[in-house]
């Protein structure tokens, strides 16, 4: 899907078969402020400038990315934090994500994007009212400007997830709110093994909670790499793909964790893709808890992530230093 232009700002939705969605129930329906946004564009050109966001934020105590006005979300958080700033209204600023991270589930590398009818100098003072602004868990990393044409969601390429395991029969504290405890011996050879079969192209329904999955048109996606590292308990599943449904990820974890305790094989693996059946993968593994995934970051095409002409360079954040020290010597 892209976005015609009009006035520097993205139109009517226009479908294509190029580009990928981020999660596909994210991309299966678009959220209300979106679709004002759209319709407000559609009846007139609105001259405005687009503005790119890198964030990072720990999911523990949020009821994921989408906006909803209770329990707390993170784009909720960073709406009212925009609205502040800029003072523009919600509807107006037009935020989107590059894909709905669930409830409990991290983030390095979250992408969205803002419209603002002017235009900005500098992004510096901005950033750092926007960091001022928001909660501690929730930080702005860079602010870009960004051209017409690139939309957080439909221009993604890819994303890179990836799932931490602590596996020892005790758990590091200071490690609880963002892995998985797995108090059962794993064999990370036999999960390596088995990590190889999710590589390519192929058909997931078997790996997508249908709950959530309703009116996605395409379940098929490429996964590019899926890895799996140690370092000492410590276990990391890195998955990269063009797009994944709902909870796919932390269900394709769960059968690998299955396949690491060798109740399973791994050549499991490509019987239950081909299956095309989540019942048929509830037989061996329930899904795993999100506190273990994080959204690494989200690639797009250089195209895309080109500066326009006339826009401030990107912020990424402001250092500062002591010059002259204040404290007196005695």
């Amino acid at each position: 899907m892209s976005l015609a232009v009009v006035g520097g700002l993205p139109a009517t939705p226009i479908l294509s078969g190029s580009g990928s969605s981020g999660d596909a129930h994210a991309a299966a329906t678009v959220g209300v402020g979106v679709q004002n946004c759209l319709l407000k564009l559609n009846h007139a050109a609105v001259p405005g400038f687009k503005w790119r966001l890198v964030i990072a934020y720990d999911g523990t105590h949020y009821a994921g990315w989408q906006y909803q006005r209770s329990p707390p979300t993170v784009q909720c958080f960073l709406e009212k934090a925009l609205m502040q700033v800029t003072k523009v209204e919600r509807d107006n600023l037009c935020l989107v994500g590059a894909g709905r991270t669930d409830a409990g589930v991290h983030a390095w590398g979250q992408v969205a994007h803002f419209i603002t009818p002017f235009n900005y100098e500098s992004l510096e003072n901005i950033h750092a009212a926007l960091n001022g602004l928001l909660p501690s868990d929730i930080r702005i990393r860079e602010v870009s400007p960004a051209v017409p044409e690139f939309h957080a969601r439909f221009s993604v390429k890819s994303k890179i997830y990836r799932y931490k395991i602590y596996n020892d029969p005790v758990m590091d504290p200071f490690q609880r709110y963002y892995t998985y405890h797995s108090v059962h011996k794993l064999n990370p050879d036999v999960m390596r093994e088995a990590t190889k079969y999710f590589v390519g192209k192929h058909d997931f329904s078997a790996f997508a909670n249908a709950s959530r999955n309703d009116g996605v048109p395409c379940p098929v996606k490429e996964v590019f790499h899926c890895d799996l590292t140690e370092e000492g308990p410590l276990l990391q599943i890195e998955v990269e793909g063009s797009g994944f449904l709902y909870r796919q990820v932390r269900n394709m974890v769960a059968l690998l964790l299955q396949v690491g305790r060798e109740a399973v094989p791994p050549d499991i693996v490509p019987c239950i893709i081909a299956s095309r059946d989540r019942k048929e993968l509830a037989k061996y593994a329930l899904s795993v808890p999100p506190h273990g995934l994080c959204l690494v970051s989200v690639d797009y095409t250089c195209d895309h992530l080109r500066l326009p002409s006339g826009g401030p360079p990107p912020s990424f954040g402001r250092s500062h230093s002591v010059r002259k020290c204040k404290i007196p010597f005695f």
